[in-house]
């Protein structure tokens, strides 16, 4: 990066765009509150939020967009509309159709509101969703006209002339793509909601060719302004923290296929990969489709950005993905469209209200309360059983919750920015998408396969310990049973490990969990149900007994882990597991059944940073990505650590500020972690390829 680039990103860094910003309470009038729908409602929030933003252009940038306000709530806030019905499932954890909106532009996309009302003009819900969104759009207009003003005031006429020109006309040229996606992400930001950047390298590719072809600009400068961009994506991350800070679903994704079968792999995306790699902050997170086409130059110029620390880029398998999105009811050329969430769930941009993260499956919860009622008791055929039903249970129990549900939230401004919600004249939350599935997460499953395949060889195959020994264990949390307590977790029968018993426990948990899924043929919103094999923050709650969530929590349980600590994240061996290494790690993973359990979720691996010690060892990880799309698994993510430095962070945070670590599908800095997600971090396996 250059020295103007270095200065904006220390900028950043510092928080010295924070001294614009101001507190701000909310306030409406008796005649706002009254609001005849939630539609108008929505879009009357929207619309003062990016009324009250005050244009902030800092020194030496090009891409402009800073927040200015921190909003407080009231109690006062709560409108008549919302008073009588239980409303629920915001629009979030999605991807916008970026390149129709940048490319129709607001006013284009207002046209079609304007169309639209008249089209369906003898149907008042129609008639409402497009007035609130032509005033969300309005909204946004007139923010962008102010910044083009406060440019023209400061005398930026760079910035002006691309401010009067985008987000409301299609753009020109590459730098003013880039300042569209800017502005209207950061305004949909205001409505408080992961907005994942979809795929990247496809829709900003035709305006960098362009620019390329006439001139305008050559590859330094365009990387140049993709640096910017990169940099400006991590102003606000502070605003919108998520769990821990840094979950805030700014995700893209490169590669993959056309919606037409054919390579989509091109210049931008390897430009991606360098500029990523040079900006070396936590957002975007970058995904990368991969399948057995694939060059190993490609991964290995990924491997060098894994090897960053970064924790990505996350590598998603198209010969598994596609396949099983199709079985899962999506077009084929949906499918092949796909992008990721806010981490890892499947989703298709512009296309798809999905929510890909209801809630989570407790493995844990399953097998413990199955083991602390039955065993030794039943034939070990009837404790799988009950965990099957148990399995069951838990996912009838988190549909029918989000069936008592008697309206969905309006989001007025997100359906701007989809595919076809104008044009059919219907919000995103109302039947202006394609598909409106659940996705499940499948939490904890190394820890309750574990768990189950022990249980059966100690107590049901060799009878080596009694079924009240272990029962007694988990009551005490180990206290008194340390022995035995080491005997399990030194066992070589762990998932991760290639173990036959454990692999197939593994399979079964998760064949159970897809036929779950697969009774329940309407969720309520006629779509289906989606299994995946992600954690999310579940792996620290669901071995929690004080989180007051939906889901089912354990104590200790019969892996040897005690009460409180971690289940394993996502894909991974359980915490502390003795695995053979890494291809150990694929190989028991391979043995799952991708095209049941589509809602995504990454083999997780923390790769020493001794792995990377010179180019050549830069290839031994591109290849073992390529293993993991050639043993057919589904995504992948590695990270990379160095305990000794983890530890001198957590005593010494002033002197590592901007370390950076993957915490589960996003990555974040390690100071600003809190001290149970950061032990977990250190103890993580670690190997050595």
């Amino acid at each position: 990066m250059n020295s103007r680039l270095e200065t904006l990103k220390q900028a950043v860094l510092e928080q010295k765009h924070h001294k614009y910003r101001v507190d701000m309470e909310m306030a409406f009038t008796p005649a706002e509150l009254n609001a005849t729908t939630a539609d108008e409602w929505e879009a009357l929030v929207f619309q003062k939020k990016c009324q009250a933003e005050k244009p902030v252009i800092l020194p030496e940038e090009k891409i402009v967009f800073s927040r200015s306000i921190c909003w407080s709530s009231t109690a006062e806030s709560t409108p008549h509309v919302y008073r009588e019905k239980k409303f629920g499932l915001l629009a979030n954890n999605m991807s916008a159709d970026w390149g129709k909106a940048i490319g129709s532009g607001l006013l284009g996309l207002r046209k079609t509101a304007e169309e639209s009302m008249k089209k369906y003009a003898e149907t008042p819900a129609s008639v409402a969703a497009m007035q609130a969104s032509i005033t969300t759009i309005d909204a946004v207009l007139d923010l962008a006209a102010r910044y083009a003003d406060e440019a023209a005031r400061q005398g930026r006429k760079d910035i002006a002339d691309t401010m009067r020109q985008v987000p409301a006309l299609p753009p020109r040229c590459l730098r003013e793509a880039l300042q569209s996606l800017k502005f209207l992400q950061s305004c949909l930001w205001l409505c408080s909601c992961h907005v994942g950047l979809g795929r990247f390298d496809q829709y900003m590719m035709p305006y960098y060719h362009n620019d390329l072809a006439t001139g305008r600009i050559t590859e330094a400068e365009a990387e140049e302004l993709i640096a910017e961009f990169f940099i400006s994506l991590n102003k606000d991350i502070d605003m919108y923290p998520g769990v821990q800070p840094g979950d805030n679903g700014q995700a893209l994704i490169l590669g993959g296929v056309t919606r037409d079968g054919k390579s989509a792999v091109n210049d931008l995306t390897w430009m991606t990969l360098r500029t990523s790699r040079e900006v070396n902050m936590i957002d975007p997170k970058i995904n990368l489709r991969v399948d057995r086409n694939t060059s190993l130059d490609l991964l290995r110029e990924a491997s060098k950005l894994t090897r960053c620390g970064l924790g990505f880029p996350q590598y998603c398998n198209d010969d598994v993905i596609i396949p099983a999105m199709v079985k899962h009811n999506y077009s084929l050329e949906d499918a092949r469209d796909y992008s990721v969430a806010a981490c890892w769930e499947i989703i298709i941009p512009g296309r798809a209200m999905d929510v890909p993260n209801i809630n989570a499956l407790s493995f844990p919860a399953a097998v413990d309360q199955t083991i602390r009622s039955k065993l030794g008791k039943v034939p070990f055929e009837d404790l799988e059983k009950a965990i099957a039903a148990n399995i069951r249970e838990q996912v009838i129990m988190y549909v029918n919750d989000l069936r008592r549900i008697q309206d969905y939230l309006p989001s007025p401004y997100y359906s701007v920015l989809m595919t076809n919600c104008l044009e059919r004249g219907k919000d995103i939350n109302h039947g202006g998408c394609d598909y409106y599935n659940y996705g499940i997460h499948g939490s904890g499953s190394a820890n309750a396969a574990d768990a189950l395949a022990t249980m059966k060889k100690m107590v049901y195959d060799e009878k080596s310990v009694k079924p009240g020994e272990i029962l007694d264990a988990l009551w005490r949390n180990w206290e008194g049973h340390e022995e035995l307590r080491q005997k399990i977790l030194n066992s070589e029968i762990k998932v991760g490990n290639h173990s036959p018993e454990a692999d197939a426990m593994l399979k079964k948990l998760f064949d159970w969990f897809a036929d779950a899924c697969e009774e329940i043929k309407d969720n309520g919103r006629g779509g289906i149900v989606r299994p995946g094999t992600g954690t999310a923050m579940f792996y620290v709650w669901l071995g929690d007994p004080d989180f007051m969530g939906l889901e089912p929590t354990v104590g200790a349980t019969a892996d040897g882990r005690k009460v409180r600590d971690f289940f394993a994240s996502s894909l991974a061996p359980s915490p502390g597991a003795k695995v053979a290494g890494p291809l150990g790690v694929l190989q028991s993973y391979s043995k799952l059944d991708y095209s049941r359990i589509c809602n995504g979720g990454p083999i997780t691996m923390e790769l020493s940073d001794t792995v990377f010690r010179n180019d050549d060892d830069l290839t031994k990880v591109a290849m073992l990505v390529s293993s993991f799309v050639k043993l057919g698994c589904q995504e992948l993510q590695m990270n990379v650590l160095n305990p000794a430095i983890l530890e001198d962070a957590r005593k010494h945070p002033e002197k590592h500020r901007n370390l950076i670590v993957r915490v589960w599908g996003w990555s974040g800095y390690f100071v600003e972690l809190a001290p149970e997600y950061q032990d977990h971090i250190i103890k993580r396996n670690t190997f050595a390829v």
